[in-house]
């Protein structure tokens, strides 16, 4: 198959080196979706595509691709990297443990949908300083549909009784009221403030989220409960998630 020149909007998130001085890449897209491409040259010096392949580089490339498979960066135009993403270490696994999980979630070349807007979303939200626990749960919470198990939030999975309190049930996928919490003896025991966080993330709009502050207590609670609900639903071995709860306990 041919290949055509494509204009595509996106941000570069993994890079490494490939042939000689090749680094071979992988972009998230909003038209194409999530593409390995081929940098050529990329890391002899001066060479005109280096400024674009760096990590969290965003903005609008120029790939030769057949729709399938490696396409080749040919040039590129406003692209910038987002600094505070590149340059701090727990801003960077935040981000970095992010694109992992929406990587996973999609092939490539398959249409992302909302999931771009939300994902850039998140990305920016953590280069502008804003939590990146808080960003990073309602991300983790709004991908488990692109994984095929969304939970149900805005209502009792059992009755669809939307007034609270709530425990949250793995084997339910959703909530459960009080009358129907005893259906689940292995339910998740949150305290109903951690199930009212956990729905509130997972179904607010994000155009609608303002400052969100919450105990440290509370979000590692929240943590924990959706870290269970991924190890039963999806089960992911991410190098990103490892890296990421090291360095958890590294900050303490």
């Amino acid at each position: 198959m041919s290949r055509e020149l494509k204009e595509v909007h996106g941000i570069i998130f993994r890079s490494r080196h490939y042939q000689e001085a090749d680094l071979l890449a992988k972009m998230l897209t909003r038209e194409l979706g999530i593409v390995s491409l081929i940098v050529k040259g990329a890391l002899r010096p001066k060479s005109k595509l280096a400024g674009a392949a760096t990590n969290f580089s965003r903005g609008c490339f120029i790939l030769a691709t057949s729709g399938h498979g490696l396409a080749n960066l040919r040039t590129y135009k406003q692209v910038a990297v987002m600094d505070h993403l590149y340059h701090d270490i727990q801003v960077n696994a935040y981000a970095s443990y992010i694109l992992d999980l929406v990587d996973h979630a999609f092939l490539e070349y398959q249409p992302l949908a909302n999931y771009y807007d939300l994902t850039i979303w998140a990305l920016t939200q953590l280069d502008r300083g804003t939590d990146p626990e808080i960003i990073t749960q309602i991300m983790q919470l709004k991908l488990l549909a692109a994984y095929g198990v969304a939970p149900e939030l805005s209502h009792c999975v059992l009755c669809q009784q939307r007034q609270g309190p709530f425990d949250y049930s793995i084997k339910y996928g959703g909530i459960l009221c009080p009358k129907h919490q005893p259906s689940d003896s292995g339910r998740m025991h949150l305290p109903p403030q951690a199930t009212a966080v956990l729905r509130t993330m997972g179904l607010i709009p994000t155009n609608r989220l303002g400052k969100v502050a919450i105990s440290p207590g509370l979000k590692q609670t929240t943590r924990h409960a959706i870290d269970r609900i991924y190890l039963a639903t999806v089960d992911l071995n991410l190098k990103t998630k490892k890296f990421l709860d090291e360095l958890r306990l590294l900050q303490g």
